[in-house]
């Protein structure tokens, strides 16, 4: 017979299903302006769960090409809506029905119940999405050996690899949560637009999804930050470069560049560029060390799912579909990344979170693997949208003086041109 005070302990996770319409009624609950039945706010927090019936179609198995279908159509609105926030200059103030306590209150509890979610969850109910990113699992086994070697394996039924995952995850995840607080309160100038995003991330059916997926939160999680930090381009270049590493957010470079031209594009593709090169190198040179090296860039070469003139092997809309449709596609996916570089010009803040989130959910259209569930990849950028206010006088500040990262750069070229021409010694005649 049980003890009796175990039922006090006796708690059941909602399914996927339960959580999405719990999510949903309680969002509405905390942000819908009632008064204000046409506004932008409103129909933005609606269409935000868009791709849930997608989403629940693909994690149950059934109807796959009907639920890529769903988030590709889901996908499509939300790369609209981006467009269309270009255009979007007058924002009115709505406050959520909840105050900056409050929310900051229900944000603290549910990072701590996904935490303890997170735990419960076995390895094997774990749903991988796509194929992981070589710089992150390089980084994921050599943090998994370093624990090893320090603690030692952990007691109980779960590996070391298990709790890095956890740990790393619940770490980008807090990332992201702190970095939306700090737009909010820094570039918005209202700490409970902050709070109010970062809570309606966790509330947010997508989060609980995946919330053991590193792949989908990392990137958000740096170019979240790099944002926070768009006042200093080489901070915000070196954090970009980061997300880099994991190939697709290297698309939103035109973007950042367009955004610092003429105020610091030199010194943020400095940043860039230190960080892409270093992370890219480190990996290398671990895959070579192991051996792996060639086999990892022949199979990364391989992929059909990133070339659209090859078949697709993957999971995804394209599926079953001739693989000459993708072409156009990509072609006007390209396009577009190239058209960011250079409209509107010149960016202040707002275009560049919206073309941010643009180029990240365009991607899905194209991409072969399972395309349409990365949605942790622009969520957050989704969020700013909805609570942003009018941000056209947030730019790039004027570059006075030089930095840390000039004057090195300087002195490493100057050190290196001595090395180069150093006067030869002269040769006595006769």
């Amino acid at each position: 017979m049980r003890d009796p005070g175990a039922i006090f302990f006796d708690f059941s996770l909602p399914n996927a299903t339960t959580w999405a319409v719990l999510s949903a009624l309680m969002a509405v609950a905390l942000f819908f302006k009632f008064n204000r039945i046409l506004s932008v706010r409103n129909w933005d927090l609606v269409s935000l769960f868009l791709l849930v019936p997608g989403l629940l179609l693909l994690q149950e198995g059934r109807a796959l090409w009907i639920g890529y279908l769903w988030l590709m159509a889901g996908g499509a609105y939300f790369f609209l809506r981006c467009l269309l926030d270009l255009a979007l200059v007058r924002r009115p103030a709505l406050a959520p029905n909840l105050n900056f306590a409050g929310m900051a209150w229900l944000t603290g509890t549910l990072f701590v119940s996904f935490g303890g979610v997170a735990v419960s969850r076995s390895a094997q109910q774990d749903l991988p999405i796509g194929k992981r990113s070589a710089v992150l699992e390089e980084a994921q086994s050599l943090a998994t050996a370093i624990v090893e070697q320090t603690a030692g394996p952990p007691p109980g039924e779960h590996t070391t690899r298990f709790w890095v995952e956890r740990g790393l995850a619940g770490t980008c995840h807090l990332a992201v949560i702190l970095a939306l607080i700090v737009i909010g309160w820094r570039h918005f100038q209202d700490a409970t637009a902050g709070m109010a995003a970062a809570t309606l991330y966790l509330l947010a059916p997508y989060t609980s999804f995946y919330l053991t997926q590193i792949d989908h939160v990392l990137p958000a999680a740096l170019l979240l930050w790099a944002i926070a930090a768009y006042n200093r381009p080489t901070v915000a270049g070196l954090l970009v470069g980061l997300a880099a590493g994991s190939f697709f957010p290297l698309l939103t470079l035109p973007v950042w560049l367009s955004f610092y031209w003429g105020r610091g594009a030199r010194r943020f593709a400095c940043g860039f560029a230190a960080t892409a090169v270093l992370s890219l190198s480190i990996t290398g040179a671990i895959l070579w060390l192991d051996g792996q090296l060639a086999s990892r860039l022949q199979q990364t070469l391989s992929l059909s799912d990133w070339q659209p003139w090859l078949v697709p092997t993957g999971e995804s809309f394209w599926s079953g579909v001739h693989w000459a449709y993708r072409i156009p596609v990509f072609v006007g996916y390209a396009a577009f990344v190239l058209i960011t570089a250079i409209w509107p010009r010149p960016k202040d803040l707002s275009h560049l979170i919206s073309l941010t989130a643009a180029v990240l959910i365009g991607i899905q259209f194209w991409y072969a693997d399972q395309g349409g569930v990365y949605v942790l990849w622009y969520l957050p950028l989704l969020l700013l949208l909805m609570f942003r206010p009018n941000l056209s006088d947030r730019l790039p500040p004027a570059i006075q003086g030089d930095d840390l990262l000039a004057r090195t750069g300087r002195r490493l070229v100057a050190l290196a041109g001595r090395l180069m021409w150093r006067p030869r010694p002269l040769v006595p005649l006769g």
